[in-house]
Parts: structure tokens; sequence; C-alpha cells
């Protein structure tokens, strides 16, 4: 069968700590880079540019969302104005000048300033009071980059994002600017798989699961919390900076707004605290489902014949797509990444053979 662990012998320590032991998860796995490295020759460009290009870059902010809450432990409602204060950083970088390869990472050490900003007057609470506190410095945030006109030049105001040049070369194509959304977020994943392999990895699970016994056996609860705002918010400041410069095309304050953190949070929460592959599928969902429920219920009504009034059409796929995430939710707790792992468990064990024994 194509899971199966017989043959996979771990003779060394390479071989103990390989991501992909099992030979099935890596020919999926190049398959689906075959699949995404080809999109742009098969797929329409509409559909290229108005739904895999945003899928990619919120699954690599889903990604940096989850290090903070999934792996640290640590509730973050601000995650929104990390992402658009990276975003105004990148356009007013390139606007003086300087390249778009070292905007994007100055926004990203932007975010990261912000996001230890986050940590200092937060993390001296936990829990409930973290996230009430993160949430009230998301509101700072966004009458901060409202009204102070050298940010956003405005409360009405939209500021116009260049365009993204690598090397000199402008990138104006959909293809150039899905690429550089697929390499973001490939990054992004192969950072967060291999962190979990890492010394820091561990802390953050064990500063996670409880902070008073991680201190006992030595680890330093605040600095890996810092650790940990740290890097989430430089991976939002950059995933911030892309989604202007490959979607958007221009940044206003309404696109960072707490209704953006709180979507992103449900991101996290769907798709599964601390797993990789959630991130996708929880960033898919919330992004993508509400367009699929508006056109299942369309083409539902036209099938059945009925007339449905505007109001209806506008509201009822909300109410079924907000009662589908409860449905998941408790079918299983863990989000959508724990529905995948529990597929990918039965696989391993299928045809249950020691049971004829």
């Amino acid at each position: 069968m194509l899971y199966r662990k017989a043959g996979i012998f771990h003779t060394d320590y390479a071989a103990d700590r390989a991501l992909f032991p099992i030979p099935a998860d890596r020919w999926t796995i190049g398959l689906l880079l075959l699949i995404a490295a080809t999109a742009p020759l098969y797929m329409n460009s509409l559909y290229l540019s108005s739904y895999l290009l945003p899928w990619l870059v919120w699954t690599a902010a889903t990604l940096g969302l989850n290090l903070i809450l999934g792996w640290a432990g640590q509730f973050h409602l601000g995650y929104a104005a990390v992402m658009g204060i990276g975003a105004y950083a990148a356009v007013h970088a390139v606007r003086t000048g300087i390249p778009w390869e070292i905007a994007i990472v100055l926004a990203g050490f932007t975010a990261a300033v912000i996001g230890i900003g986050f940590a200092f007057a937060a993390l001296r609470v936990k829990g409930l009071y973290l996230a009430l506190s993160t949430l009230a410095l998301q509101f700072v945030m966004d009458w901060t980059i409202s009204h102070v006109q050298a940010i956003s030049g405005g409360t009405q105001a939209t500021l116009q994002a260049p365009d993204i040049r690598l090397l000199g070369i402008p990138i104006t194509s959909d293809a150039g600017l899905y690429y550089i959304a697929l390499v973001w977020c490939l990054l992004v994943t192969s950072f967060m798989l291999n962190l979990k392999r890492t010394a820091l990895g561990r802390a953050l699970v064990a500063v996670r699961e409880k902070d008073y016994a991680a201190a006992v056996i030595g680890v330093n609860s605040f600095y890996f919390k810092m650790v940990a705002f740290a890097t989430s918010s430089f991976i939002g400041g950059v995933t911030g900076a892309i989604l202007i410069g490959t979607f958007y095309h221009a940044v206003t304050p309404e696109q960072f707004s707490v209704d953006v953190s709180i979507q992103a949070l449900a991101m996290v929460i769907v798709g599964g605290l601390g797993s990789i592959i959630g991130s996708y599928f929880g960033a898919a969902f919330i992004l993508l489902m509400p367009g699929v429920m508006n056109s299942f219920i369309s083409w539902l009504a036209n099938l059945l014949g009925l007339s449905l009034s505007l109001e209806t059409l506008a509201h009822l796929p909300q109410a079924l797509y907000g009662a589908l995430i409860i449905v998941f939710l408790l079918v299983e707790p863990l989000g959508l990444g724990k529905i995948y792992n529990n597929i990918r468990d039965y696989l391993l064990v299928w045809p249950f053979g020691y049971v004829k024994k």
C-alpha cells in the first residue's frame, strides 16, 4: 500500500530526523509542488490571481500567527495591525528608492519591532487578559495608522503600491505575482517544518504547555515568548507587504482592521493549533468557502426552481458558512489538520492485517 512503514530503517540520526520518512509523503509533496509550479500553464488567469494567489499569501500569514498561537500558546488578536505596519513600511521604503527585495525585509523588521512592543505590553498577563491586551493594541495601531498622515495619508486615503521589481525588472504579470506568493509561502512552510525539530521549537512547546515547569528546567519563558512574538511579527510584516504588492496593489487602513485579525485567528483555529497542513486548510476554508457557498446556494435555488430575494442570497450563505464552521469544530475540535491526520493514520494501518491474527 501507499502508506507503509515496513522497509523504513532508521540506521542513522539523519534518517531518524527526516521530515518525511514515508515515501508516499515525499511523492505526494513532489506532486503537489509540480501542480503548484505549473498552475499558470493550465489555470485561468482570473482564478490564479483571485483565488490561488491570496490563498497562498494568507496561508503564510496563518502560519506566522500559528507560530505565536499554536507553538508558543500566546493569544494574539492584533496580527492584522502587524501585517499593516509591514505593508506600509514596504510601500514607503520602495517609494524612497529602496529596492523591493530590501524593502520587504525592512517591512519584516519594522513589524518585528512592533511585535516586540506588543510582547512587552502584553506578556505581563496571560490567557484572556493577554487576548484583551493584544486587542487593545490592535485598536491603538488602527488609530495610529489612520490618523498619522506620514503613514497612511489620512483616514480616507488610499496609498498606491509601486510595482514589484526583482533585480530591477518589474513583475506585473499574474503568473509572476503568483510565483512570488508561492515562493514566500513555501519559505514560511519550510521554516515552520524545521522549527519543530530545533531547540527553539521545543522550548516554545514547553512554554506553551506550562511556562512554570519550563522555567524549572532552565527555559527562560519570557525570552522565548519575546522571540516568538518577534519571529511571528516578522513573518506577518513580510506577508503584509507581499499581500499589498501581489494582490491589493494599494493599501488602506481598512485592509488591516480588527476584523482581519479575527479572520486570521479563525483560520488558525479552524485549521488546527500548531498544525502546518491545517494552516493551509484553515486559510482555504475561511477565505474561499464563502464564495463557494454563494455559488452553491444560487445553483441549488436554480435547480429547485426557488425564487430567493437578494437579501436572502446575501445572508443565507453566510449563515450556512458559520454553521459549517461549528459542525467542523464539533466533529474535530483540533481542526481540519487533525481530520487529515486521522485519515492518514487510518491509511497507515489499513487493511488492518493484524486483526486477522
